[in-house]
């Protein structure tokens, strides 16, 4: 499984040229190591990724591949609610659905690293 690196970052450039390097890597070693998921604020991070969807994400690393139904039992929430989230997180790439149309997380580590600086 691979591993994944939520971030938030405001500048462009930076972001590109990391994006190069990540690219050249895995070129080279034919496997990519880590998947990245770039936010520009943490405004952003948190409107995409809310305290129940980051729940959702850590239950599905637990249970493994599940049904909606299935999980919104293991997370003690409605159903529809769930499966919202859940459309959410495999639009961004943070969860996948199984040929058998269970889902889950394909990622063994996700780390998420923002900075919180005084304005000067």
């Amino acid at each position: 499984m691979m591993e994944a690196l939520i971030r938030v970052r405001n500048n462009d450039d930076a972001v590109l040229a990391e994006a190069g390097e990540r690219f050249a890597a895995a070129w080279k070693s034919g496997v990519p190591r880590t998947a990245v998921f770039t936010f520009s604020t943490p405004a952003q991070l948190f409107s995409v990724i809310s305290p129940k969807r980051w729940q959702l994400i850590e239950r599905l690393q637990r249970l493994g591949p599940s049904t909606i139904r299935g999980l919104a039992r293991a997370l003690e929430r409605d159903v529809r609610r769930v499966h919202d989230d859940v459309t959410a997180m495999i639009a961004w790439g943070l969860a996948e659905r199984a040929e058998d149309g269970r889902v889950f997380v394909p990622f063994s580590v996700i780390h998420a690293e923002f900075d919180l600086r005084a304005v000067a």
